[in-house]
């Protein structure tokens, strides 16, 4: 006797289909949200509207150029999703794919901006050189993994022992993910950019690298002259003032209206060079 001779039963197995595969495609954005792969995505999505949109209009070249990207697209995602597909499969093989995920990313914005001002200005005084990234919404696991792993909540008091000279964890960026320090000692991938002051050190170079590469906020003390620079967007700025960072961080956190705090951003951006 078929499941089709019960209607009932069958539309049960059809809900308990389209729920199980909606699990399964929430879980999967769970495991890729926080990545690069989200922007990977997203171009995709590009690829296939256009596709849609040159077979409406009959554009067959361009239709013929979307048809061999998702023709050899299966291929290319297995190559470019490589390291995503990998952290997957070890989340699966320790139990976590399917675990809770607690969000807290909107939790405590104000107190986080406080911490990063209060550590930063202490620095700055001292001259004691630090490398702070804040991530957004492009994922840096795959530069977290490459320091040494905190999960802590974010001090003042923290983040300016990490960075005190001769200590284990001074060398290298600490970043923050989800208002927590998830990662000491980190590599950043350095700029190439010809337009970087030789003047400029290690700290500068990578804080433009990784905002080349990502859309985070790079935080730089100079140990040389204690001055505040902030990378973003591929762009640094130097000669930031404590008011000014303070406007950048309440801006990108939410606290203010950005468009207004961005303008004036650039405008001292371009006055400091």
């Amino acid at each position: 006797m078929a499941l089709g001779d019960f209607p009932i039963l069958q539309y049960l197995g059809n809900a308990v289909d389209i729920l199980l595969v909606w699990f399964v495609v929430y879980k999967s954005i769970m495991v890729i949200r926080g990545t690069k792969a989200v922007q990977l995505l997203k171009g995709i999505t590009v690829i296939i509207l256009v596709r849609m949109l040159s077979s409406y209009l009959g554009l067959n070249t361009l239709q013929w150029l979307m048809d061999q990207a998702l023709t050899w697209g299966f291929l290319a995602i297995i190559i470019i999703f490589q390291p995503e597909l990998r952290r997957a499969l070890e989340q699966l093989g320790r139990g976590r794919l399917f675990s809770r995920v607690v969000g807290t990313e909107e939790e405590g914005q104000q107190k986080l901006t406080e911490d990063i001002m209060k550590a930063t200005s202490y620095m700055a005084k001292r001259r004691i050189g630090a490398l702070l990234t804040i991530e957004k919404e492009t994922g840096m696991s795959d530069y977290i993994e490459t320091g040494i792993p905190l999960d802590s909540r974010v001090s003042s008091e923290l983040l300016i022992n990490i960075f005190i000279p001769n200590t284990p964890l001074h060398d290298g960026a600490v970043i923050l993910s989800k208002n927590q320090v998830a990662a000491a000692a980190c590599y950043l991938p350095l700029s190439e950019s010809p337009f970087i002051s030789k003047e400029l050190g290690t700290r500068h170079r990578a804080a433009v690298g990784i905002s080349e590469v990502t859309d985070s906020i790079t935080i730089v003390v100079s140990e040389e002259t204690g001055g505040i620079a902030v990378a973003r967007n591929g762009e640094l700025i130097r000669g930031v003032t404590e008011e000014t960072l303070k406007e950048i961080l309440q801006s990108e956190f939410g606290n203010q209206p950005k468009a207004v705090s961005q303008t004036r951003w650039q405008w001292r951006g371009k006055k400091n060079g």
